[in-house]
């Protein structure tokens, strides 16, 4: 069962208890009483209302006004894409069957879903270290699944898994957040030029071609997660020498 997706196209009215929103259903079915999930925080549908009259559902391709409970109505914004999850949400042993098997799901999460939840959870400070870790594998599934989903590239795929591993490296050292030179090694793969070459590009940067100086950005994003790798790299090494002479670029890239 396709689970139901709501893109918000405005908010018209909402309070500290929730809101009425103009929304599009664009995936799914809409039903009253079904939550959905806005990033980490929940809202409810309580009511919904087509060309003045109140309906119980609505499909997608139609638009509905909705009263949504939740203080979180407040700051939903134009565009912004609610999904419907369980009402106790998906649990994480739930979830890790279903990736370990593929069983069907009473509401599959889709790929962007998936990895939502997996980030919250990973992020979650109060949660105990070892169920972040056990959210941690999810989300680097969830990335693989998202690329496969999107068809997206080799290297947009790199950049969602860099960044989840980066962050485990970061938050729970080498051993359980991962193995501080193969971060290393999938970061530099995702990169098309020699620190020479960009150290070349940056000092001019400012008369480069939009495309160009993007694509020297997204190279300095990836670079910070070799800083979470460095102090376990080992002095001396060639792979330590080529993550330094890196390190030594990155400041001057836009």
């Amino acid at each position: 069962m396709p689970i139901a997706e709501l893109q918000v196209y405005a908010v018209e009215e909402s309070d500290a208890g929730g809101g009425v929103c103009l929304v599009r259903c664009v995936g799914g079915v809409a039903r009253t009483g079904q939550v959905y999930a806005a990033g980490e925080y929940r809202v409810w549908l309580r009511a919904m209302e087509r060309y003045g009259r109140t309906v119980d559902f609505f499909d997608a391709g139609h638009t509905a006004r909705v009263r949504l409970a939740g203080p979180v109505v407040a700051l939903l914004s134009r565009g912004q894409v609610l999904t419907s999850v369980p009402p106790d949400g998906h649990t994480l042993p739930e979830l890790e069957a279903w990736l370990a098997t593929d069983p069907p799901l009473r509401d599959e999460p889709r790929p962007r879903t998936l990895r939502g939840l997996a980030l919250a959870g990973m992020r979650d400070e109060r949660l105990p270290r070892e169920v972040r870790l056990r959210w941690g594998r999810i989300a680097l599934e969830a990335a693989d699944r998202c690329a496969r989903w999107e068809d997206a590239s080799a290297p947009a795929r790199g950049v969602e898994l860099a960044c989840v591993r980066g962050y485990l490296l970061r938050e729970f050292g080498p051993g359980p957040g991962g193995d501080p030179a193969e971060l290393c090694r999938e970061v530099l793969a995702l990169i098309d030029l020699t620190p020479r070459e960009a150290a070349e590009q940056a000092r001019a940067w400012r008369d480069l071609p939009r495309p160009r100086i993007v694509h020297l950005r997204r190279i300095k994003g990836l670079l910070r997660w070799t800083d979470a790798a460095r102090p376990h790299l080992p002095e001396g090494d060639a792979l330590t020498e080529t993550v330094d002479a890196w390190a030594r670029v990155r400041a001057g890239l836009p």
